[in-house]
């Protein structure tokens, strides 16, 4: 997989960047006693009561240091960095995404391929996810999405999974657009291998973006703990396809937890790849969202960002007087009608009946037929 060059963020010190790239190796994600622990003594002096063997660090962090033989020197995790031209980003950086510091458990840094500002990809994105089994219609969905978002300066953030996030994806790269790809192994480690060519790609525009460090495989509960990245990164979520079990429905209700908000794409009532959306919207998690303006208008900047509101196009039959329009309506398309008959069907006088067409007969909706009057069909809509 091929990345930007590398360049070292200069936000905190290396000492720091190199303990939390050992704590990425050490700590599962969303670990909630490693982060005490680092909020507590700080990444390096934390990382020093793991290797000392200190009685008040848990047990399974000296169990994992000592099988990955890791060690204080930030020089051997940040060498591993620059080996695969990758970045650690940390919090205290400018190039952190801030957003993700509003969830209780946010990553202790992230590794990246490709772009390193994160902050930057961050500031305007959206989170497209959805089913992996996804249908035509919502890759389609997906697909339209992730290039309008990014043709209007949007990054499109997913997790780069088959299904809907690979369609956001590719939407996005067939405009060449920035999109960000979260995924639940090290990014070293394609997952899936079918798609190296599209991380590749992700990486050359945007950036490919892990919790875990290198090497480490993606697993069922990496997973589901990347998919807080992806709902907090962001400034909102929207899924395109989800059954009723889909862990797209994690990152939705963990964006709702966090207040993100969140947009479901409806789709036929009869798709089962569909449900968890309906659902969704029944509980009051999401608001239905169909198109690219509608998106904006859920994530944006309110009064700047607002999508215009539909509405059919007016006829000119709209702009008729109500009584102009009782009148029309009792006039027959196929066989003339005297003005007293029309005036019997509309149930308004005769008098109102005549001045009405001649009203009508000059807007051109109806037209004297021998001694009555009919429809001009061409002109009624």
């Amino acid at each position: 997989m091929t990345a930007q060059a590398f360049s070292e963020p200069v936000g905190v010190t290396r000492a720091e960047r190199g303990a939390r790239a050992v704590w990425s190796r050490i700590a599962e994600p969303g670990d909630e006693r490693a982060l005490a622990l680092v909020a507590e003594h700080g990444a390096v002096d934390a990382l020093g009561l793991v290797l000392s063997g200190d009685d008040r660090v848990p047990e399974v962090f000296r169990m994992r240091a000592d099988r990955f033989r890791v060690d204080a020197d930030p020089g051997s995790q940040l060498a591993a960095a620059r080996a695969i031209r990758a970045t650690v980003v940390c919090p205290g950086d400018p190039e952190w995404p801030v957003r993700l510091d509003d969830h209780p458990v946010p990553p202790l840094c992230l590794w990246v391929l490709g772009n390193s500002d994160l902050a930057m990809l961050a500031e305007r994105s959206v989170s497209v996810v959805g089913a992996r089994s996804s249908t035509s219609y919502g890759d389609t969905v997906a697909s339209g999405l992730g290039s309008g978002l990014a043709e209007r300066g949007w990054t499109v953030v997913s997790g780069a999974a088959f299904g809907i996030d690979a369609a956001a994806h590719r939407g996005a790269l067939s405009v060449d657009g920035a999109t960000v790809g979260v995924v639940a192994g090290g990014v070293d480690r394609p997952y899936p291998l079918a798609h190296t060519t599209l991380l590749a790609r992700i990486a050359e525009v945007g950036a490919v973006v892990a919790e875990v460090a290198p090497g480490m495989a993606p697993t069922r509960p990496r997973f589901l703990l990347r998919n807080r990245i992806i709902a907090a990164m962001s400034r909102g979520v929207v899924v395109v396809e989800a059954a009723l079990r889909s862990g797209s429905l994690n990152t939705a209700r963990t964006a709702a937890e966090i207040g993100r908000p969140v947009g479901v794409v409806p789709g036929p009532v009869t798709s089962m790849m569909s449900s968890g959306c309906h659902q969704a919207r029944r509980d009051g998690l999401a608001e239905i969202v169909t198109d690219v303006d509608e998106v904006i208008d859920l994530v944006g900047d309110l009064g700047v960002d607002a999508a215009p509101r539909r509405s059919a196009e007016p006829v000119l039959a709209d702009l008729l007087d109500p009584s102009d329009a009782r009148v029309l309506a009792s006039v027959p398309v196929r066989r003339a009608q005297s003005a007293l008959d029309i005036a019997v069907a509309a149930a308004v006088p005769v008098a109102g009946v005549a001045a009405a067409l001649g009203r009508l007969e000059l807007q051109g909706f109806v037209r004297r037929d021998g001694d009555g009057w009919r429809k001009a069909v061409m002109r009624v809509n």
